[in-house]
């Protein structure tokens, strides 16, 4: 179960650290709209447990990030707009960081990187030079590297998210995503993805991919 006040203090810790001190709004109202989104029922894997999972992997790379908590805030916004039937998830997620940032007191060029970031895992393919946006995809991606039981969890949470879409569809939509992915020269672009988490995502992959195959 998710600790819904530790989250919240992570929250306003990343949103005191990217505005300036000093007359801001109180984050609370902030951080509680966001955790409503994403408890929200539609959801089985998209949950405050996958957002607690991606700010704990950023917490671990933070040290390649040029601004960490540009990269904490992009977290929270990344899938706060989700329904697993429209695809335009990541835009209007963007968008509600547009426009809630700047009243929580963050800076334009700090609302925009988050936006920017957001907008990223779509394709999850930053640039070799965007230390932010490799932080943020490969935190994301991390769930790909889970051992045997989180990674069948996982998978199973993400077909329940899609129930509405018949056996045979999903089955060739998950494995066209699985190939893509297995595409990749790499998975992961931090030198800590690369070396701790590379090997079994591809590994897991494969195995779901020869499952959905059989």
């Amino acid at each position: 179960m998710a600790d819904l006040d530790a989250l919240r203090l992570r929250f306003a810790r990343a949103l005191e650290a990217v505005r300036a001190p000093g007359g801001a709004p109180d984050p609370a109202p902030y951080a509680d709209a966001l955790l409503v989104r994403w408890q929200e029922p539609q959801r089985r894997y998209h949950t405050v447990a996958h957002l607690t999972a991606v700010l704990d992997h950023i917490d671990v790379l933070e040290t390649y990030a040029a601004d960490p908590d540009a990269v904490r805030l992009a977290a929270w916004f990344h899938d706060a707009v989700y329904l697993p039937e429209r695809s335009e998830n990541e835009e209007r997620s963007a968008r509600l960081a547009e426009r809630a940032l700047p009243e929580a007191g963050v800076p334009d060029a700090t609302t925009a990187e988050v936006a920017r970031l957001v907008r990223l895992t779509v394709t999850h393919d930053p640039a070799d030079d965007d230390r932010d946006g490799q932080v943020l995809c490969d935190a994301d991606l991390a769930i790909l590297a889970a051992p045997p039981s989180a990674y069948a969890a996982y998978t199973a949470d993400v077909r329940e998210e899609y129930h509405f879409v018949p056996n045979d569809a999903f089955r060739a939509g998950r494995a066209a995503v699985l190939r893509q992915l297995l595409g990749l020269p790499r998975l992961f672009r931090t030198p800590y993805g690369q070396e701790e988490w590379e090997a079994t995502a591809r590994y897991n992959l494969t195995g779901e991919l020869e499952m959905l195959s059989t």
